[in-house]
C-alpha cells in the first residue's frame, strides 16, 4: 500500500476578503486559516475587482464601507460575473443586510461576529 495516501493534504479553499480595517483582515485570516482556507486579502473594490480576473474564491467576504464605494454595491458585479462564488457581507450596520440580501449576498454578518458565527455561515455556504 502506498503511503501517498496518507501524505496528501486537505483539500484547500479559496476566500477573499475585501477589507480596509487591516486588524479585522489578521482576525478573519486566523480564523479561516483554521478552516482550511486559503486566504488572500485585499482593502478596496478596485483590487477586488482585479484579483477576480485572476483568481476564483470559494467564498468573498466582503466589507460594505471601503475607500472607493459600497460592496453591497459590488454584489451585483460579483453574482452577474462569477456567479458561483459565495459572498459574505460584512457591516458595523445592520441596514447593510437588507440591502446586501437584496443585492444577492448569501449571508450577512453583522459586526462584531463571533468565530462561531462565521464558521457557521461558511460551513452553510459551503456544502
Amino acid at each position: 500500500m502506498s503511503n501517498t495516501t496518507a501524505l496528501q493534504k486537505k483539500a484547500v479553499k479559496k476566500a477573499l476578503v475585501v477589507e480596509d480595517e487591516g486588524e479585522m483582515g489578521l482576525l478573519l485570516n486566523l480564523f479561516l486559516d483554521e478552516k482550511d482556507f486559503e486566504l488572500d486579502y485585499v482593502q478596496d473594490l478596485v483590487h477586488a475587482e482585479e484579483y477576480l480576473e485572476n483568481e476564483q474564491p470559494a467564498v468573498v467576504i466582503l466589507d460594505n464601507r471601503l475607500p472607493d464605494g459600497f460592496g453591497v454595491d459590488f454584489i451585483g458585479f460579483i453574482k452577474k460575473k462569477y456567479p458561483a462564488i459565495k459572498i459574505i457581507m460584512i457591516s458595523g450596520f445592520p441596514s447593510a443586510g437588507d440591502i446586501a440580501m437584496e443585492n444577492g449576498a448569501d449571508a450577512f454578518l453583522e459586526k462584531p461576529f463571533t468565530r462561531g458565527h462565521l464558521y457557521e455561515t461558511i460551513n452553510r455556504l459551503m456544502l
